[in-house]
């Protein structure tokens, strides 16, 4: 059964996302998505929650800032209208966002919850836990997490310095006058923290990448990508080993490579399903 669900943020912001619900279920899977990662773009959120429903285990699709281009929600601390979306996100939110599904999982007496994570919300995931050892989470799964670098490495020097102009002169929650990467419409101080900070970009190709968020996580768990995901120049099995390498948990850490499919699992969608759903059972166990 699906059901919808508001989750408050700390800040007053309703979140929505979809509660995949088993009978009894007493472990819950949460995936907090990625930039545009709805239901319409990735459907193999659906393979996720009926599978694991499957096996008697609840599913949370996890919307954040970024899951469609714009949002309309309602601020529950000042009870006004709000619009949220990727055009005007601000990356530091990570925390509330997340912590917010996990208070709802509690709340709901979930004995057992994993936190996945699917391309950028992977990043925020490996965000969170390097800043919140939280015990209510048993285990992590990171699904394709996004490189940053290379997702921006076509902004051009004339872009960069206009997203630079913008913030630096106030204009910083304006529109820029082009599409970041090519497609995203989005205000400068959004586009200034794809480009210029650290506060997501937090895995590499590079082995001497800065990954001294991935270097602070505690949580053991599991690491997923397809052998064609576009955003890692042609090495996804290294791009994924090279994260895991930087774990303190490396050597608990499972890796789970999907033959010939790409960062939204087009064609393999059922076969993520079922290798996560044995992921979760073999924790359980």
């Amino acid at each position: 059964m699906m059901k919808k669900l508001d989750v408050p943020t700390k800040r007053g912001t309703m979140l929505n996302g979809v509660l995949f619900e088993a009978q009894s279920a007493d472990t819950v899977v949460i995936a907090i998505t990625g930039i545009h990662g709805n239901f319409y773009s990735n459907p193999f959120y659906y393979n996720f929650g009926d599978t694991l429903n499957s096996g008697n285990i609840d599913f949370i699709y996890a919307q954040t800032n970024d899951a469609l281009g714009k949002i309309d929600t309602v601020n529950v601390k000042t009870g006004q209208p709000e619009i949220i979306g990727s055009f005007k996100e601000d990356f530091h939110d990570t925390d509330e966002d997340i912590a917010a599904y996990l208070d709802y999982a509690e709340q709901a007496g979930y004995k057992h919850i994993i936190l996945a994570g699917h391309s950028l919300g992977a990043n925020k995931m490996i965000y969170y836990l390097s800043r919140h050892h939280d015990q209510r989470v048993e285990h992590f799964l990171l699904l394709s997490p996004a490189n940053l670098s290379h997702m921006t490495s076509d902004t051009s020097e004339r872009e960069k310095r206009i997203v630079r102009q913008m913030v630096e002169t106030g204009h910083g929650q304006e529109f820029l006058p082009f599409y970041f990467m090519g497609w995203l419409p989005c205000y400068a101080d959004t586009a200034y923290q794809w480009l210029f900070t650290d506060v997501l970009n937090n895995v590499h190709v590079e082995k001497d990448g800065d990954f001294s968020q991935c270097e602070k996580i505690t949580h053991t768990g599991a690491l997923l990508i397809g052998t064609y995901d576009r955003f890692t120049y042609g090495d996804p099995a290294g791009f994924l080993k090279n994260i895991n390498d930087h774990m303190p948990t490396a050597a608990q850490n499972k890796l789970i490579f999907i033959e010939k499919t790409g960062h939204t699992y087009q064609q393999k969608e059922q076969e993520v399903a079922d290798a996560i759903l044995k992921l979760v059972r073999d924790w359980r166990k």
